[in-house]
């Protein structure tokens, strides 16, 4: 029988660094041929195209492509819908294949998508190589996804039953436990001793013993995200969920996406400080997306984390394409009308 074809799932809360953590790996795949699954919580596909514009993958959708985007919802919720036929559809094509990337959703439980790997169909065919976690170092210390740490800590000695967990902490919980290898990502934006202690909060959630490894830039090499061979879905019971008793599970519906396409152009700055003000307005976790640029043949790049933003240009408009602006807004209970006028008026 062949051999099984390794895949390793990469999850992490929104804007952790998942998506540039995979395209690092396509830039350096050390001559691996690597498929790569995206799950999106947003229909744009913004995460599908900056993999597919990192130089190394076909952008024009001819032939076999490498890269599958997922934007019909949650993986942990639609794994029989998307996952499964696009799962029989790699496998189809394994001798092509040395390895399989999943970026889950930032919202995604890890567990429902590696029990998958259990069906007969696909267990035959691959296995799970590990989980990876990205944190997000910075945003953790800032409170994003979980109370102050401290507090936390000191209830917890105090008295085990007390209920002061929020769903985002429970999910950000849920990736951690799941976890092979945890990426403490975004480590220049704090001090050493913030970074102390977020491991030390990381570490507080680990079920096991996990190795945790630093970046900045989501930059590390593929010798220290693949080839574990933990075959992880034959160990689930060790990795628990705050879900595990439950015959299903509920997203917070009140975390929505909001689309927005502007068929114009903004100066970078002054729509930075606009989204700036606009995270502060409302409760938005993760903007993302593609600025048109005037007097630049350069699409840009634009992500932020709550007030956090960076940007970069990643490839050159291709002549048949609409020079738009295309923005993707996460957060609780978005305003989407608040938040287009609010960038028209630019």
């Amino acid at each position: 029988m062949a051999t099984k074809i390794p895949v390793t799932v990469i999850t992490g809360f929104l804007g952790s660094g998942k998506t540039s953590l995979i395209r690092h790996l396509l830039q350096n795949n050390q001559g691996r041929r690597i498929a790569v699954l995206v799950n999106e919580f947003g229909e744009l596909g913004i995460d599908g195209e900056l993999l597919k514009s990192c130089q190394v993958c076909p952008e024009d959708g001819k032939g076999d492509t490498n890269i599958f985007e997922l934007t019909n919802g949650c993986l942990c919720c639609t794994v029989q819908e998307e996952f499964y036929p696009t799962m029989q559809e790699l496998i189809k094509r394994r001798d092509s294949i040395d390895c399989i990337l999943i970026e889950t959703s930032g919202l995604a439980l890890p567990k429902p998508l590696i029990k998958a790997f259990r069906w007969q169909e696909i267990r035959n065919a691959a296995t799970v190589d590990a989980v990876i976690t990205v944190v997000d170092c910075a945003a953790v210390a800032a409170g994003t996804f979980a109370s102050d740490p401290e507090a936390i800590a000191a209830q917890r000695q105090a008295d085990d039953s007390l209920e002061h967990e929020t769903p985002l902490q429970e999910l950000f919980e849920d990736q951690l436990a799941c976890a092979d290898l945890v990426v403490l990502n975004k480590i220049d934006l704090v001090d050493a001793e913030t970074k102390a202690r977020v491991e030390e909060l990381i570490k507080q959630e680990l079920p096991r013993v996990v190795k945790i490894v630093e970046s900045d830039c989501s930059q590390l090499d593929a010798s220290i995200l693949l080839g574990f061979q933990a075959a992880v879905e034959d160990n689930l019971d060790s990795r628990p969920s705050h879900h595990d008793t439950e015959e299903d599970h509920n997203h917070d519906e009140e975390i929505t996406s909001a689309n927005l396409i502007l068929d114009r152009t903004f100066d970078p700055e002054k729509l930075q400080q606009q989204l700036e003000k606009l995270a502060q307005e409302q409760e938005i976790y993760r903007i993302k997306g593609f600025v048109a640029v005037p007097n630049k043949s350069m699409r840009l790049v634009m992500q932020g984390v709550g007030t956090r933003f960076d940007k970069f240009y990643d490839r050159p408009w291709k002549p048949e394409e609409a020079r738009q602006t295309r923005l993707v807004f996460i957060g609780r209970d978005l305003k989407s009308s608040e938040i287009e006028s609010q960038l028209v008026a630019l």
